[in-house]
């Protein structure tokens, strides 16, 4: 039998030693952010959330979001998800323009491209963790079948083979977290966002959550981590900071 190499095949792991091994300027950009606002009307004022933000994030990368409340990073998070537009300037997702876009290309995005995981875990909790991943493949054109396999693959990818018929109730805070993951990533994202992930959780929770993230981007998923623990953005290959709506990349 010949192998995947044999053959001229490339394999996952094949492409996450590449893309760990290359230089972050041979990447191909996941997100290019060029003079991008956003700005809200509050009562009698004009409140900028960001300011002319020039941000590209590439393929595989592991960017952490730090910065004081009211910064800007939920909303440059809604950005990035396809949740809201910028007022001015662009952000582009691949070859895709967000603030031009029709709300059917965004709504594919976030089905197909994205994935989100929250502090909160967002489960429901008369579904079991199988029925709760399941959930993210609702919009998705597969069969029964197809969908099963994938909800099994995802649960075993977060080391949750033997959970699938349990119910959040029945669950750690921290498997309830690698339910939400493997929701995330059961349809097979492009770019992982992650609003304090582990806010939730205590350390020891929390490393392991981290362990699983940091092997996600390793195998080539692109994750975005929104943190106000300086524990979880010392994990980053990259760190941002948030303030008053301008971002400044600290590890340069």
């Amino acid at each position: 039998m010949t192998t995947p190499e044999q053959n001229g095949q490339t394999t996952m792991t094949d492409t996450a030693t590449t893309m760990a091994a290359a230089p972050r300027a041979e990447r191909p950009s996941v997100y290019r952010l060029e003079g991008a606002t956003r700005t809200y009307s509050q009562k009698d004022r004009i409140v900028k959330a960001l300011t002319g933000v020039d941000l590209e994030i590439q393929e595989g990368e592991f960017v952490s979001i730090q910065g004081p409340t009211g910064g800007g990073k939920s909303t440059l998070l809604q950005l990035l998800g396809a949740l809201d537009r910028p007022s001015s300037g662009s952000v582009h997702l691949g070859d895709v323009e967000l603030a031009t876009a029709s709300s059917a290309q965004l709504n594919r995005l976030r089905s197909e491209e994205i994935g989100f995981v929250f502090q909160g875990f967002n489960l429901i909790p008369t579904l079991t963790a199988a029925e709760n991943v399941d959930m993210a493949l609702e919009m998705a054109r597969l069969d029964r079948e197809e969908r099963r396999r994938r909800v099994a693959q995802a649960l075993e990818h977060v080391n949750l083979a033997d959970r699938g018929d349990h119910r959040p109730s029945e669950l750690s805070g921290g498997q309830q977290q690698r339910v939400a993951i493997a929701r995330a990533i059961v349809k097979r994202p492009r770019v992982l966002l992650a609003d304090e992930p582990t806010g939730n959780l205590d350390e020891g929770m929390r490393d392991e959550i981290l362990v699983l993230l940091e092997t996600l981007c390793a195998e080539g998923l692109t994750l975005i981590v929104v943190t106000h623990d300086s524990a979880v953005a010392g994990r980053a290959t990259r760190r941002l900071r948030l303030a008053k709506g301008v971002v400044t990349d600290i590890t340069r």
